[in-house]
């Protein structure tokens, strides 16, 4: 099986406190990952360690095959990110968006043009070309800033919260978006604060202070725990959290 993240004992200090405390995974080629925890579980310090952003303390991690500690710019060109607060230009137009960010992610420069169009058709926005994103309704800026974040075809996308304020119909057209790209080969590891969207992962890690304190498919947590939802999961294994 090819692996795009692959980690062994990942530890992340500052100072004294271990944000990070030893956790081990791989992620395969193509899979949706869900990667969960209460608030101050480490998520995000893991999260920017595996996108070359801050570099361990100790242990190891390859992303698309670059150590993240030895060949992080490497790391950076192989993978797309998007954040809850979707990252885009609310200034300039949907198609200036699109090309920008093409442009970031170096995609080359007498390809832009057609992603360009390839994307709004795809999205269904070529009527919306030439309008301000300060102007789109809040589930069609979540629907271009995933886009975007993809438009250079990457291994691996990061998607930190990205569905967080949006109604649930938007929600469920956001992840159909993550199948699409998922069948394309892309890998998606996600976190979210839904539990019904952990459900819709082919496997899901839960992160307690700083540790994964389980990781299988949802299906299989939820035999284990006993329990009807991964709600219920989720709750039975950070109830154990100390930091918050």
């Amino acid at each position: 099986m090819e692996y795009m993240i692959d980690t062994e004992r990942l530890t992340k200090c500052f100072g004294t406190f271990k944000a990070v405390d030893a956790i081990s995974f791989s992620v395969a080629k193509g899979e949706i990952f869900g990667f969960l925890g209460a608030n101050g579980a480490g998520k995000t310090t893991a999260i920017r360690m595996l996108c070359g952003l801050s570099r361990p303390t100790s242990g190891a991690a390859t992303v698309a095959g670059f150590d993240v500690a030895r060949r992080p710019e490497d790391v950076k060109r192989s993978i797309g990110y998007m954040s809850q607060r979707f990252a885009l230009f609310e200034d300039l137009k949907v198609w200036e968006n699109i090309r920008l960010f093409a442009g970031i992610y170096g995609v080359p420069e007498k390809e832009i043009r057609d992603r360009t169009d390839a994307l709004l058709t795809r999205l269904g926005f070529m009527d919306e070309r030439d309008t301000l994103v300060r102007s789109l309704p809040l589930g069609w800026k979540q629907k271009l800033a995933f886009s975007v974040s993809i438009v250079h075809e990457p291994k691996i996308v990061f998607l930190d919260e990205p569905t967080g304020g949006v109604d649930p119909a938007a929600r469920r057209r956001f992840w159909e978006l993550i199948y699409e790209a998922a069948e394309r080969g892309i890998t998606v590891f996600v976190t979210t604060h839904y539990m019904d969207e952990a459900e819709y992962c082919d496997r899901v890690s839960i992160m307690v202070d700083g540790r994964i304190e389980a990781l299988d498919a949802p299906r299989r947590l939820k035999s284990q725990f006993e329990a009807a939802s991964m709600d219920e999961v989720f709750h039975r294994i950070a109830k154990k959290a100390r930091r918050m």
